[in-house]
């Protein structure tokens, strides 16, 4: 540093208790040096060029702009003035760097350099952040995060809010800048904070023990299959960008349902089109005659989405790593609409695969085939309401194999139960509803999991979640085992967490046969973002009880009769006086199960940067828990990088 910046930073020391106690700059009671808030009606000592800023801070959300969230008090930042086509600048008066970090709140458009917040030394830049957004969606939601300056201290520097940018996405907000010795949200050394690949499961909107891809985009769950102590997971990739597009089959393998490791995409799009949903099989008796070793073959079967569609296969004869698709493709033809999203199983009483197929608008059918290859058309069905990505699978009735049903299954959680003579599926209910949440779609089972396991393994799609900022997009849901069980309306299917959670759990909270009076919470001190948790009630005199997890409420209504989370409920009646819930909480999503998994709701969420505290608290009246088990979990991706 030379003289004259040293005498420039000895004087402004000097002179910093005169420049905090200014209007926008002060200490406030945790010590920390507040720069901006933002709340004033004009920029006060900020100077301001162009039209972007406006006249003075925004109160919230400007005309024409997606709702903006996550900002702190009534007024922020917001260059969404004149709309994207707007340009200008927003920059502080000088002032000491005096503590090791400074945090704020950012959103908006991801420009760097062009759309971003710049702290600047000796007219240098030395730090910059820009906001999460690069196309089309996304969110005006802030978030926290930080630089760390403590190589700064004693130094003057300015902030600079810029906006240059006029394209999509062409604004920046920006609220509550301070100065602190604690860091709070995420580091920000250039840039946004975009993970590297020695941090890409570390992102703050990656989920912790839900699948994601490593990069790019993600939905339906494709090809699930156990063969050899692996389960399979496919899954529609765009191996190429962010946004659903390219559909390829994307590829990971677990040995427990719970850690998963990312392969290479197994199909790519060919001639007839992009690849588009399906399922896989171990062809077992070499019915297609791929077989070329021991090994026996795994045949995938998908929709190829060029136009029209159609069906094809491909096989791979080394445990799923490689694929080499037919040659006489398709093998199915169009039929109607863009029929597509084929499930096949193996019917044993007959000696044929089975394929159900969505045709359209609601439609679906069943056909039949020897060999893979050459397919007859069986019997068609309707599921008004429904359509896509059909599942279908037979299941004991409450444990007893000698009572079985089929299950005909839809993408969005419908479902018929019946019976299926090889030829015809016959309903003998309703259609049916399970899934009551938000964000729970396209769900599939697993073929050939072993008759010593016995369970009908179940992953979905959870559609349309929010990642701000993140080098993926998209989550599947959280592996769960299906049933059927006898209920007073007659047979239900059920569905819970796999028990390989367990093997997640890292710290446990246990409570047992208290009561839990109004006003009270059983949870005080917990707080933190992954959680399993268990809990089982007699609702005594209450009229309702309600738990506070990472921000949200689950609520179960003893008048209304029904469970509730994340804005969606569902009915659900006690049983012997009773309610039990189980939940899955990771860092987007929450997904809740009523009465055992006789309804469950699944949604995601975009969380606040910091953990937020756990409650349980019960209105009206006394409760009963039961019992009450809060389990912290770990995270599934260390360890999680390499190819097998």
């Amino acid at each position: 540093m030379g003289k004259n910046q040293s005498l420039i930073a000895l004087v402004l020391v000097l002179f910093s208790t005169t420049l905090i106690a200014a209007p926008g700059w002060w200490a406030d009671d945790d010590g920390d040096m507040v720069i901006a808030d933002f709340e004033s009606a004009d920029y006060g000592d900020w100077t301001v060029t162009g039209s972007a800023f406006g006249r003075g801070p925004a109160r919230g959300t400007l005309p024409d702009q997606m709702e903006v969230t996550g900002f702190e008090g009534e007024g922020l930042v917001n260059s969404f003035f004149g709309r994207d086509a707007s340009t200008g600048t927003l920059t502080s008066p000088p002032f000491v760097i005096e503590r090791a970090f400074i945090n704020f709140l950012i959103g908006g458009g991801c420009h760097p350099a062009q759309a971003c917040i710049n702290l600047e030394i000796g007219g240098e830049i030395v730090r910059t952040a820009t906001g999460p957004n690069r196309s089309p969606g996304g969110t005006e939601r802030l978030r926290a995060c930080a630089w760390d300056v403590a190589e700064f201290r004693g130094q003057a520097a300015t902030i600079e809010i810029v906006d240059s940018a006029t394209g999509g996405w062409g604004h920046i907000n920006i609220d509550r800048i301070v100065q602190s010795n604690r860091i709070e949200g995420t580091l920000v050394t250039t840039g946004f904070p975009f993970p590297t690949e020695e941090t890409l499961y570390e992102g703050i909107y990656r989920p912790q023990f839900h699948f994601t891809a490593k990069k790019n985009w993600l939905n339906d769950p494709n090809g699930l299959v156990f063969y050899e102590g692996e389960y399979h997971m496919f899954f529609q990739h765009n191996p190429e960008g962010i946004n659903w597009g390219n559909m390829t089959w994307g590829h990971a393998i677990s040995r427990d349902l719970v850690h998963w490791t990312e392969l290479s995409p197994a199909i790519w799009p060919d001639e007839l089109g992009t690849i588009f949903s399906g399922s896989a099989v171990v062809d077992w008796t070499n019915s297609a005659g791929f077989q070329t070793s021991d090994e026996k073959t795994l045949v995938a079967i998908y929709t190829s989405a060029g136009e029209p569609y159609c069906q094809s296969i491909a096989s791979s004869n080394d445990r799923g790593r490689t694929w080499i698709t037919y040659h006489r493709n398709p093998v199915l033809g169009h039929i109607a609409g863009r029929n597509r999203d084929p499930k096949v199983v193996w019917h044993a009483p007959t000696g044929r695969w089975i394929m159900a197929l969505y045709l359209d608008k609601a439609s679906f059918a069943l056909f039949a085939s020897p060999n893979l290859k050459t397919w007859t058309h069986l019997c068609d069905l309707e599921l008004p309401g429904s359509s896509e990505c059909p599942d279908f699978f037979e299941l004991p009735v409450d444990g007893d194999e000698t009572v079985r049903k089929w299950v005909f299954w839809a993408a969005n959680g419908n479902y018929l139960i019946g019976t299926f003579d090889g030829v015809t599926f016959s309903a003998e209910s309703d259609l049916l509803r399970s899934e009551w949440g938000r964000n729970c779609y396209a769900a599939q089972t697993w073929s050939n999991i072993p008759k010593s396991d016995g369970r009908r393994v179940q992953i979905a799609w959870m559609a349309r979640g929010e990642y701000p900022g993140m080098p993926f997009n998209q989550q599947m849901s959280f592996p769960r085992v299906l049933t059927l069980r006898t209920t007073p309306e007659g047979v239900r299917l059920f569905r819970e967490p796999v028990e390989e959670i367990e093997a997640l759990h890292r710290t446990t909270h246990s409570w047992n046969d208290m009561k839990l009076e109004p006003g009270n919470n059983l949870l005080t001190d917990l707080s933190g973002d992954l959680f399993h948790i268990r809990v089982e009630v007699e609702l005594k005199k209450a009229a309702e009880f309600r738990m506070e997890v990472n921000g949200q409420r689950i609520e179960y209504s003893l008048g209304e009769k029904k469970l509730t989370c994340l804005g969606c409920d569902a009915p659900l009646e006690p049983h012997a006086g009773r309610i039990t819930v189980e939940i899955l909480t990771d860092r987007t999503s929450i997904e809740v199960f009523g009465n055992k998994g006789r309804v469950s709701l699944s949604s995601c969420f975009l969380p606040d940067a910091s953990d937020l505290p756990l409650g349980f608290y019960a209105s009206g009246g006394a409760l009963r828990v039961v019992s009450l088990d809060v389990h912290e979990l770990s995270s599934i991706w260390s360890g999680a990088r390499g190819d097998q």
